[in-house]
């Protein structure tokens, strides 16, 4: 089966220098859509005709306001808006100081809020759209040493269903999609050795964390594939779902 829906539709991606953000762009350019890829750098991606590439803050409620405007004028309505853009905090609560916390939230939580704001101004006269929220596994199963994220990821994940409940009586789709651990720089960047691959899949008794049924970690292109679904044409009766991409982690659906 094909997904359809992409041609020349205008999306949106947050987060999109690396990782999954990267992953997603490259579908969505396969697919045949518009990709205004964003970052707090701008994105250093390979040049396409289609794609455009632009720095944003997401914690900056200003700034996206301002951009979501020049690219509805520079290039044209927006279909697709994708939150991938989010940074990670380790430690107990104990540890974590004031800006730390706010740090994680003024990303992983206020920006999907102001993203999402300012494409439901754009998308509600117009009566379709969809909207995906990259949120977390984390986010409905307690982490131990990651409290900031995980609340942060939660709070991400229930604004985008209440957002999805504003919106589907527009014609607007807003879904989630939670990964679990995936290959990308977050990911390694919390790993002390050779073998923290393989310690993230067997699990981790002393801090009550599961492994992974399936016996690897997530790919990008996994989540992005992901994405990519609740995007399409073949996704257009779901809304407000919450879909975990975490090869059986978290023990639910």
């Amino acid at each position: 089966m094909k997904l359809t829906g992409f041609d020349r539709t205008l999306a949106l991606v947050t987060g999109a220098a690396g990782g999954i953000g990267h992953a997603l762009v490259r579908l969505l350019l396969d697919s045949g859509s518009v990709v205004v890829a964003t970052d707090v750098h701008a994105p250093a991606l390979p040049v396409h005709p289609r794609l455009h590439a632009y720095a944003l803050d997401v914690s900056d409620a200003a700034a996206v306001d301002a951009l979501v405007a020049t690219v509805e004028t520079q290039h044209g309505p927006l279909g697709f808006g994708i939150h991938v853009a989010g940074v990670l905090q380790v430690g107990t609560v104990d540890q974590i100081d004031d800006a730390q916390w706010r740090r994680v939230f003024a990303v992983n939580t206020d920006g999907v809020f102001h993203v999402s704001r300012a494409l439901a101004r754009v998308m509600t006269p117009r009566r379709r759209g969809a909207i995906v929220t990259v949120s977390s596994n984390a986010a409905g199963v307690p982490r131990h040493g990651m409290a900031a994220y995980a609340a942060s990821k939660a709070a991400a994940t229930m604004f985008t269903r209440c957002l999805g409940l504003e919106l589907a009586p527009h014609g607007i789709r807003c879904n989630i999609v939670a990964p679990g651990s995936t290959l990308t720089p977050m990911q390694t960047g919390m790993w002390a050795d050779a073998e923290g691959a393989q310690r993230v899949i067997d699990g981790s008794p002393e801090t009550y964390k599961a492994g992974i049924p399936l016996r690897k970690l997530a790919r990008p292109d996994d989540i992005a594939q992901a994405i990519m679904f609740l995007l399409s044409d073949q996704a257009g009766h779901i809304a407000m779902s919450d879909l975990y991409v975490d090869g059986g982690a978290t023990l639910r659906g």
